[in-house]
């Protein structure tokens, strides 16, 4: 296979439809798609074709002596180098048959076309400088996004967003780097080039920049893949019947029978934009039985990995029990990084009197739990307030042990629950200058150019020399050079448009 084959594909999705869109790409895509296109039962030449037209017209299988019409299409045609890939390109709309399109991929392939591999198209995009990776990647990301949230970072990206802030710390840290090497070449006359001051100054700045993208990537993260919301509780509270009513179908088994959950069940819904994650787990009780212990210990693990964790109550139980169950949960979550909704569930077989005692009680009764939580995660507490240990305000101790009652057999319920669940959402409002880090490739390099510049930061305090420093901002540069494909292999970018659909 050569990059300068003219490939073509479906670009539509699988399967049949209404409408079905063959792309072509490549020097010989125009020349090659005319051999089977008549229009007004003439065959047109290169003279004849306008680009950024589009063209009524038939495909024609040109057998000798019997031309049958495969179907009427409507032709467009795109010049080098203004269309997708930068190449010249054709894209047939024709009618969604499957017999149709495979047709018409028939008589492209004989006639000098190749089938285009997983992401060939976006890839040729990027080698002919219309994409860069990050927005290569972005494509993928824009065809994958099922909720607004997604769409909105995809689009940023697409357009350039992420990497034009990659490209700005880039050119800083080049400027550093040609000073340093600068120095190499007048080592003897000790002259300094880079101000050591300023230096500091812009890597200081940059680990800044890069730390609070790789702090946006558990979020991004989230948001691409779904919120994590954990459902936990004792064995028999309503846990599934609250993850059926919250998808609206029979997803998890329900029955009387305790400990009927023996493993963890997870959907998505969205809310308000937001797809969330939402994990039944099993019910957390002292059970000798192998198979429920396994189990609940994927349901501690599932607790530790949730952005927030909706903590089931029996309200059937009595006043210390509850009390208790309440605790357990509270122990088991980390209320400085996950948020906590705390639900009485089967509120419409309640005792009026434990009511009335859980709303005197129940708050008093947890915060002492509450406290050492927050202690044992590094903050600390005044009378109203929890803090970091950084003393940022997180939370007021009211909100932490607030507590409703519900039915998870009510939708009203149900539906007031689904707000306050987008109401303990951190993420940050997605608009059009949005940036948050969503790819673990991203990820990944940008972890790697912070070691790098720490180093060169440690380097600075050392007093090392001007080439080691270098050394490590060039390592640093080749991390975030890697995400945009400034510097890339093609390991790499096979790994890459390997993932993406044929067509795209």
């Amino acid at each position: 296979m050569s990059k300068y084959d003219t490939i073509c594909a479906i670009a539509t999705a699988a399967g049949a439809g209404a409408i079905s869109i063959i792309r072509i790409s490549g020097a010989d895509s125009i020349s090659t798609a005319l051999l089977i296109f008549r229009k007004d039962g003439k065959k047109l030449e290169m003279n004849d074709i306008e680009p950024y037209k589009a063209y009524y017209g038939e495909i024609i299988d040109t057998v000798p002596d019997d031309k049958p019409m495969v179907d009427d299409v409507l032709m467009t045609v795109f010049k080098a180098p203004h269309s997708y890939t930068g190449e010249d390109c054709v894209e047939i709309s024709c009618h969604g048959s499957q017999f149709v399109q495979q047709k018409i991929l028939e008589l492209l392939c004989v006639r000098g076309c190749r089938l285009a591999q997983p992401g060939e198209f976006s890839k040729r995009a990027f080698i002919n400088g219309k994409l860069d990776l990050a927005q290569a990647e972005a494509v993928a990301d824009l065809i994958a996004s099922q909720n607004a949230a997604e769409h909105r970072i995809a689009v940023n990206q697409l357009k350039g967003g992420f990497s034009n802030e990659l490209r700005d710390l880039r050119a800083k840290l080049v400027e550093l780097t040609s000073l340093l090497e600068l120095e190499l070449d007048f080592s003897e006359e000790d002259v300094e080039f880079a101000d050591r001051t300023k230096l500091n100054e812009i890597l200081n700045a940059a680990l800044k920049h890069i730390g609070k993208l790789t702090d946006s990537f558990r979020m991004g993260n989230a948001i691409k893949n779904g919120i994590p919301v954990a459902i936990v509780g004792e064995t028999n509270t309503g846990k599934s019947t609250l993850l059926n009513a919250i998808l609206g179908e029979d997803r998890a088994i329900v029955s009387d029978i305790e400990g009927t959950t023996r493993d963890t069940i997870e959907e998505t819904f969205t809310i308000d934009g937001l797809t969330y994650r939402f994990i039944d787990t099993a019910g957390i009780r002292e059970t000798s039985e192998t198979i429920e212990k396994i189990g609940i210990e994927r349901t501690f693990k599932k607790i530790s990995e949730a952005d927030i964790v909706i903590g089931m109550l029996d309200g059937t139980k009595k006043v210390s029990e509850i009390v208790k169950a309440a605790k357990d949960i509270v122990n088991r979550v980390n209320v400085l990084k996950q948020k906590l909704i705390m639900v009485i569930n089967k509120s419409d077989l309640m005792d009026a009197g434990n009511m009335f005692t859980l709303n005197d009680d129940f708050e008093a009764s947890v915060k002492s739990t509450f406290e050492k939580n927050i202690e044992k995660n590094g903050g600390y507490m005044t009378d109203e307030y929890c803090y970091s240990i950084t003393g940022m305000d997180l939370y007021n101790i009211r909100s932490l042990t607030t507590f409703s009652y519900m039915s998870a057999k009510d939708p009203e319920d149900v539906e007031s629950l689904k707000s306050n669940i987008s109401r303990h959402t951190d993420a940050p409002k997605i608009d059009g200058n949005t940036v948050l880090v969503t790819n673990i490739r991203h990820f990944e390099a940008l972890t790697h150019a912070r070691e790098s510049l720490e180093q060169v930061k440690k380097g600075l305090d050392d007093k090392l020399s001007a080439d080691l420093l270098a050394q490590d901002l060039r390592q640093a540069l080749y991390h975030i050079g890697s995400i945009t494909g400034e510097v890339t292999t093609g390991e790499v970018l096979s790994s890459i448009f390997s993932r993406f659909c044929i067509g795209k």
